[in-house]
């Protein structure tokens, strides 16, 4: 086994002796005595140690007089200089770190007002509200609809809360709630038709090129929502799947054969005996006069003649398959709601079958089989399928969307997904592209650190473009940024329990990414929390809360913000549906839009986290380190976190000190010399290259070099 060998560059104030405390983070009980090993000096500030047959370890520097690196991992030969980032060789020679200085510079005015969009073209300057369109806010009661499964019933047996409830129309009577909470961007979930019996998220397209209707008004269409959000100033990000189609095909290009749902009749009942709120008389869609699933023109003869002579399902219907005669109490459910992958069209769709147990961490059966039986994987190498896709989504590329997520991305080959994403910004230079790599822990791969997947199946290796899964910089970087998935992973044992303790190991591994500052951080979203098994919204305490916006706020990337995360809107509850019986009002994605009425939407606005959310947005926008530079001088200590955010671009310096459950005092040397002033507090100290200030408990500190002084009011945690 080869060795892996670590560079280290002491900084100018440590002691003379620097050890490094190793540990494996397996049950191999590898971990040296701290303060560990003594580092050899090669030359300069620069010292060395040759781990002999390990190639894979968790690393602290330390010089043993109480300085200390955060928390490493290195799985290959690396180069770790003194402002903390990670290079596969040794670094160019700099200046040190204490002659680094900024000429004096203007108090610059705080960002009270957004910039106008066309100036704004770096998304890392915007921050993110995501919302469910259906649950937000319902601006027109006549495009309501119940999907066929999980309906809500009240005492008297009537259908309440319509899955399908928010709207456009209601989403532009709320822009300016959005706008108000400082938010520039809304993400919302893919607007595009869709057909399943439980299609209200979006994620289960029918046919891209259409807008679905149950979201459009006649004077609130998807072009009018986008030119209203730009008439405030925010931009729009579309969600997009790439990676499956609904178990129906697309319209007018291809056709899963399933027996129309109108001619089903659950076991013990009978034909046009269904009561399922809208749903009387068959499951057939309750909204359309022939109550078919689909009108694909590609159906068969025999679908599409019954598909207007039969509206109701009752007339015999042969079952082109088995030769047996419909409607037919319990029959065969599998005919009526089931995917055979063996007779699926190889022209568009992958015929592997389902994933099933292990088939979760490996890239082949991700890439290949498809993830649910409403869910069925495309054949996105195929070349009918790119022009397909891409075409649809140019044209509302076209229509002025400013942004794209991209869903499931582990689900499709990194290299095939980037023909996706480079054509889109081809057609729109400059678009802002990110995807979501949903995994539970930080990610690292073949990199270690407990992870049991392999990097090709990693948010790290998407944003590459290397083919070395233990070597992120064999390759660039791809364009492609992801959801930090890693950065939420550590939130279950961090800010969930009232601690920082932890979050400088992954901060640490910032080196993997192809462009750490575009990765989008979050708290939470649609389907995952940061509490038990990452299924349920946020219950932590409210100081909680809003110590992990601190720091998600002031850390490298774009920060997002799952709707109703601003007044702990269903705290604790699950996300999605999770027993049998479980409805929308009592998940995560409960309707919002009570919250937003005429009579509510004051007292909304006046929760001590959306005071907090708003003044940190103006405190991001305000300055340009904490939108676009890269992290150094990163300490942690449990209740306490340190960082400098360096954006040379921009002549924009920052210190940050973050306080969790208790006040700390903040301290870092090595820092240019000059004014620093607090946006939080206003506080102004002068530096001679070291900075030392105290930071009360779930606030911040965040000390500009001739900064603007404070920004914004004193809330309930920023003071």
């Amino acid at each position: 086994m080869s060795d892996l060998i670590i560079h280290f560059e002491k900084p100018h104030d440590w002691a003379k002796t620097v050890h490094v405390h190793y540990w494996s983070g397996h049950n191999d009980s590898i971990e040296s005595v701290w303060p560990g090993v003594a580092m050899e000096p090669v030359e300069g500030n620069w010292l060395r140690y040759r781990f002999s047959g390990l190639k894979a370890l968790h690393l602290v520097f330390n010089d043993a007089q109480g300085r200390q690196t955060s928390d490493q991992f290195r799985a290959v030969n690396g180069w770790l200089d003194a402002t903390g980032h990670w290079s596969p060789t040794k670094p160019s020679v700099r200046p040190p770190l204490p002659t680094k200085t900024y000429p004096p510079a203007p108090r610059y005015q705080v960002a009270a007002a957004l910039r106008p969009l066309q100036e704004r073209t770096d998304f890392r300057e915007e921050t993110i509200y995501f919302l469910l369109t259906t649950r937000f806010y319902d601006g027109d009661p006549s495009n309501n609809f119940f999907c066929r499964d999980r309906i809500e019933f009240d005492a008297n047996g009537n259908p309440i809360d319509p899955h399908w409830r928010g709207d456009f129309k209601g989403l532009i009577q709320r822009l300016d709630y959005i706008r108000d909470l400082g938010f520039t961007a809304i993400w919302i979930t893919p607007p595009v038709e869709n057909r399943s019996g439980l299609d209200y998220h979006g994620y289960h397209a029918y046919d891209w090129t259409r807008i679905d209707p149950r979201l459009e008004s006649p004077d609130a269409t998807y072009q009018d929502l986008i030119d209203a959000a730009h008439a405030k100033g925010i931009k729009i990000i579309q969600d997009v799947v790439v990676n499956h189609s609904c178990q129906y095909g697309i319209r007018g290009q291809v056709h899963i054969e399933h027996l129309p749902i109108k001619y089903y009749v659950p076991h013990g009942s009978e034909p046009q005996r269904v009561n399922h709120g809208p749903y009387q008389g068959s499951l057939g869609n309750y909204a359309w006069a022939n109550r078919d699933d689909i009108d694909n023109p590609l159906a068969p003869e025999w679908y599409r003649e019954r598909h207007v002579r039969d509206p109701d399902g009752i007339e015999p219907l042969l079952d082109p398959k088995t030769g047996e005669t419909v409607p037919k109490a319990g029959y065969q459910p599998g005919r009526f709601f089931g995917v055979d992958a063996q007779t699926l069209d190889p022209n568009w769709y992958h015929q592997d079958g389902f994933i099933c147990g292990g088939d979760w961490e490996s890239a082949h059966p991700l890439q290949q089989k498809h993830l649910a039986g409403d869910c069925i994987d495309l054949a996105t190498e195929r070349q009918n399928v790119k022009n397909y896709l891409i075409d649809a989504i140019n044209c509302y590329l076209d229509m002025g969307v400013d942004a794209l997520r991209i869903d499931t991305v582990k689900h499709v080959e990194r290299d095939n997904l980037l023909e996706y994403v480079n054509a889109w910004k081809a057609h729109k230079p400059g678009l802002f592209v990110f995807g979501e790599n949903l995994v539970k822990g930080y990610g690292f791969g073949d990199l270690g650190g407990g992870d049991n997947g392999p990097s090709q199946i990693r948010p790290w290796w998407y944003t590459r473009l290397g083919h070395d899964p233990r070597d992120p910089e064999s390759g660039g970087d791809s364009g492609f940024p992801q959801l930090d998935f890693g950065l939420f992973s550590t939130f279950r044992d961090t800010v969930s329990k009232g601690t920082y303790a932890g979050s400088a190991q992954i901060l640490g591994m910032d080196w993997i990414y192809g462009d750490v500052t575009q990765l989008v951080t979050f708290l939470q979203n649609h389907d995952v929390g940061p509490d038990n098994d990452f299924k349920y919204r946020f219950k932590g305490e409210q100081w909680m809360a809003a110590a992990a916006y601190n720091l998600i706020w002031t850390v490298r990337g774009i920060p997002c913000l799952y709707y109703g995360e601003e007044i702990e809107f269903m705290r604790g509850a699950p996300q999605d549906v999770e027993g049998e019986r479980d409805v929308l009002s009592q998940t995560g994605r409960a309707y919002f839009g009570d919250h937003l009425s005429e009579e509510r939407i004051r007292h909304t606005q006046a929760h001590p986290l959306y005071l907090h959310i708003q003044r940190l947005n103006l405190i991001r926008r305000t300055i340009p380190a904490l939108q676009k530079a890269r992290m150094s001088h990163l300490a942690e200590w449990g209740s306490g976190m340190r960082f400098v955010r360096d954006h040379p671009e921009t002549g924009s310096y920052v210190i940050v000190g973050l306080a969790i459950g208790s006040d700390q005092q903040i301290a870092i040397e090595g820092v240019p010399a000059g004014i620093y002033r607090d946006a939080v507090t206003g506080a102004e100290i002068h530096s001679d290259g070291r900075l030392g200030f105290m930071v009360k408990a779930n606030s911040a500190g965040i000390y500009v070099l001739n900064g603007p002084g404070k920004i914004g009011e004193d809330g309930v945690y920023l003071r």
